[in-house]
């Protein structure tokens, strides 16, 4: 059982919404990122996402583009966040998982890029830009590697995608709850649970939804109908807030316990 399965079979039966934080690879730089990652856990994170920064992202609204040009100034390559990882490795129980887009994993090397990040105890990768219909190369790599390939889902998903994705894909499936780029949002939209009541229907492979949520009031909200809730703007903005502070690791920590509340 991988590492991540196991997150969610324990989640499931101590009745739990998990929580997943995302955030920048090198932001505000890599010292600090790596200490981050440790306070991620320290504060109850039951899953870590490590976001690659790229110069061309698609997905990412603005906070989470500012926070990769701070990352890509201080020095960040996806060699260096898979050094981070390894580096932390020893003392995080939760699952890492690698969110990147292609593009910094083909020019290092598939094959490359897989040793890599096994020999750092990656637990799954998310790339954004690879749809299922396009994932061979990827997922035969990375499961010979036994390292999940996670998918994408949006509120637009058919079902068709739905079982496609579920049953090439490992570990979790991440929904997007509402369309647009990444940021923070008011209140949890109509649409996640629509997706999500769409998703049960089609699978019992675990789903974290994710694109807003920045307050306990969501991730209670996302437990009605999901198996995790991940916050990722809210929590570069705390980064980005307080990256210049002496105070920002205990900030970091603060916020995630305060989501868990």
């Amino acid at each position: 059982m991988s590492r991540i399965d196991a997150a969610f079979r324990d989640l499931r039966r101590e009745g739990r919404t998990g929580l997943v934080t995302y955030v920048t690879a090198g932001d505000p730089d890599l010292e600090r990122s790596r200490e981050i990652l440790l306070r991620l856990a320290r504060g109850g994170a039951d899953l870590i996402e490590v976001g690659v920064p790229f110069s061309d992202p698609l997905a990412d609204g603005p906070v989470i583009q500012r926070a990769t040009e701070r990352a890509i100034a201080a020095g960040s390559t996806l060699v260096k966040v898979l050094g981070m990882v390894s580096d932390v490795r020893p003392l995080i129980d939760a699952p890492i998982v690698i969110f990147s887009y292609a593009n910094p994993i083909l020019r290092m090397g598939l094959d490359e890029f897989v040793n890599r990040a096994r020999q750092a105890g990656v637990d799954g990768v998310l790339t954004l830009d690879v749809p299922p219909e396009e994932s061979e190369q990827f997922r035969a790599a990375l499961s010979k590697a036994r390292i999940d390939t996670i998918f994408l889902l949006s509120p637009t998903t058919s079902a068709a995608r739905i079982r496609r994705a579920s049953a090439l894909g490992s570990g979790f499936l991440y929904g997007i709850s509402r369309l647009g780029v990444t940021g923070v949002r008011d209140d949890v939209a109509d649409s996640a649970r629509e997706l999500a009541e769409r998703v049960r229907q089609e699978t019992g492979m675990p789903l974290a939804l994710g694109f807003g949520f920045s307050r306990p009031e969501h991730i209670r909200a996302v437990a009605a109908f999901a198996d995790a809730a991940v916050v990722g703007s809210a929590l570069v903005s705390v980064i980005a807030e307080h990256g210049q502070s002496p105070g920002l690791l205990d900030e970091v920590e603060r916020y995630v316990r305060w989501l868990k509340s």
